[in-house]
């Protein structure tokens, strides 16, 4: 699956759900999306808290939440990620670390 089906597979459950509507409980602002894209991310980090291997899973939901909220921000904003990850690398490739 490509990112673009991704994008817009979010895009039809948010407007599904009806958080783009005036007065939603969860308005899809960019501070919000961003604030749930961390959030997210610390749940990743927990479940490897006091352990080396997380469950499967529960990782894969949770990578899924981090990808998710990604991808709603990046769309919000026009940004397209699959092209934003492409000029990273090569501006990586091009970076010496210590």
């Amino acid at each position: 699956m490509d990112l673009r089906a991704l994008e817009e597979a979010m895009e039809q459950f948010v407007t599904a759900k009806g958080w783009y509507n005036p007065g939603s409980p969860r308005p899809q602002t960019p501070r919000n999306l961003a604030i749930s894209l961390v959030l997210e991310a610390a749940e990743v980090l927990e479940l490897f808290q006091w352990k080396e291997v997380a469950d499967r899973e529960a990782l894969a939901g949770e990578l899924a939440d981090v990808m998710l909220y990604l991808l709603q921000l990046a769309r919000l904003h026009g940004i397209d990620l699959g092209e934003a990850v492409m000029a990273k690398l090569a501006q990586n490739y091009q970076r010496e670390w210590p």
